[in-house]
C-alpha cells in the first residue's frame, strides 16, 4: 500500500516550494515519485513544427515537474497537519487503511 496517492492533499517539506500544499495529480511508484498541482512548475521551450498541414509556433510550455517522494508528506483531513503515515488492518472488515501517526485517525 502507498504511503501518498493520486488525489491527496500533501505539503511540500522540501525544496523550491518548501511549505506549499497541493493536490497529488500522479504518483510513480518505481520512480518513487510524485506530481503536485500547480507546484515545482518547469518550463520547456519547443521549436516550432509542423504538424499535419497545421504550422505550429515556436513557445514555451509551463508544466508540473516530478518530484522526489521524500520531500512531500500527507496532510491529515482530521488535524489539517502534515504527519507521517502509519498502517493497520481494520477488525471490522479486514481492509488495510492508512493511519495519521499523530491523531490515530484514518486517512482516506
Amino acid at each position: 500500500m502507498q504511503r501518498v496517492k493520486h488525489g491527496d492533499k500533501v505539503e511540500i517539506i522540501a525544496g523550491k516550494d518548501k511549505g506549499q500544499r497541493g493536490l497529488v495529480v500522479g504518483v510513480f511508484p518505481k520512480e518513487n515519485r510524485v506530481t503536485v498541482q500547480n507546484l515545482n512548475m518547469l518550463k520547456k521551450h519547443q521549436k516550432a513544427r509542423q504538424a499535419g498541414r497545421q504550422q505550429v509556433p515556436a513557445q514555451i510550455i509551463d508544466f508540473e515537474g516530478k518530484m522526489d517522494l521524500s520531500n512531500v508528506m500527507p496532510i491529515c483531513p482530521k488535524c489539517d497537519k502534515a504527519v507521517r503515515v502509519g498502517f493497520r488492518v481494520r477488525e471490522s472488515d479486514g481492509f488495510k487503511v492508512r493511519v495519521c501517526r499523530s491523531c490515530n485517525s484514518d486517512i482516506e
